[in-house]
Order: C-alpha cells, then structure tokens, then sequence
C-alpha cells in the first residue's frame, strides 16, 4: 500500500525520525511531505493527495491541535491524524483523541515499534475500506460532522 503522508513538526530532526520510523516499520510505501508547522501544513494540505497526516502539538504559528480543528474543518473526507508529541499527560491525551479529532497518539521519545502500533491499525481500516470499494474514513467524517 502506497500512503502519502504530511509530516507536520519544527524540528526539522523530529521530522526525520517519524520518517525514518515509518519506513523501517515497513508497513506501507511512505511518499512524505514536510511542513515546518500547522500553517505551512494547513496551506500544503490537499485532500486528495494525503492519506495521513503525522504532527507535533507545540509549535510556532499555529500549533498541532489548532492545525487538527483547521483540516477537519476543511475536509471532504476524514483522513487520519496521528499526534507525536510529548505532552503525555492523559488530559492532554484525551483532549487530543476525543474533543481534538486526532485518531491516534504517539508520546516522545518513541520507537518504532511503538509507531507501528499505534499507525498499523489505522491501515487495516484504510486497506479494509479499499477493498470493500468505500472508504471507512469517508463514512467516519459523516458521522463526525
């Protein structure tokens, strides 16, 4: 499976060691753009051409959670979001996944094996919708509206 994903952090160190995770967890063929912060994300991202989007919570202009609230605010269809971040306590977690529209979360520092844990069951579900001929993530931004 081929993902194009949005790697979304401004450190541009911390970009290299999501991508890096992502490719030796060998579980998709990762084809990635860079953003240097939820601005430059918010203004590269493209609903048809990213499958997932991986960002940091703290950064300049406009930060991982405001950046979430923008694209979902955008989007024609619910692509997945993965935060990578190190704020770990479980307020910020919860805040994140159920009111921030995040689906899943990584704490800093991480492996990849932690990586692949938390990505691999959002791409059973996009492998599944694609082979049933929908798109779960589709019918996942309906209900979310």
């Amino acid at each position: 499976m081929e993902i194009r994903a949005l790697v979304v952090d401004d450190s541009a160190i911390m970009r290299k060691l999501v991508m890096r995770s992502l490719v030796e967890s060998k579980m998709a063929l990762f084809l990635f753009t860079e953003a240097k912060d939820g601005q430059d994300a918010v203004s590269q991202f493209d609903v048809e051409n990213t499958d997932m989007i991986f960002v940091d919570w703290n950064m300049p202009n406009m930060t991982g959670i405001e950046m979430v609230h923008e694209i979902r605010a955008r989007q024609k269809r619910h692509v997945p979001i993965v935060m990578i971040t190190t704020e770990s306590t479980m307020a910020r977690v919860e805040e994140a996944l159920a009111a921030g529209g995040v689906d899943s979360y990584v704490i800093k520092p991480f492996t990849p094996d932690v990586v692949r844990q938390k990505v691999e069951p959002l791409l059973d579900k996009m492998a599944e919708a694609k082979k049933a001929g929908g798109s779960f993530f589709s019918k996942l931004a309906g209900k979310l509206s």
